[in-house]
């Protein structure tokens, strides 16, 4: 089971291109998603927008932390 920081966290995904399909999942951690649940979200995607024979392409954004850089104080 993955906890704590390191446990992906999926915001929202969005159609990236056409020819092949292309969607983009934005999130944090998104390094730790294994693949077993990228296929998941493979086969989910495409019986959602009905794409059989279709190859499908899924990206992985990590989003940054905006206070990463500043110093504590």
């Amino acid at each position: 089971k993955r906890a704590g920081m390191f446990r992906p966290k999926l915001r929202y995904a969005h159609q990236g291109g056409m020819n092949p399909p292309i969607i983009i999942v934005h999130g944090n951690s998104l390094e730790h998603v294994t693949d077993a649940y990228k296929r998941f979200l493979e086969g989910r995607f495409r019986k959602e927008f009905d794409l059989v024979g279709t190859p499908l392409r899924i990206q992985m954004k990590t989003s940054q932390n905006p206070y990463a850089d500043k110093e504590k104080g």
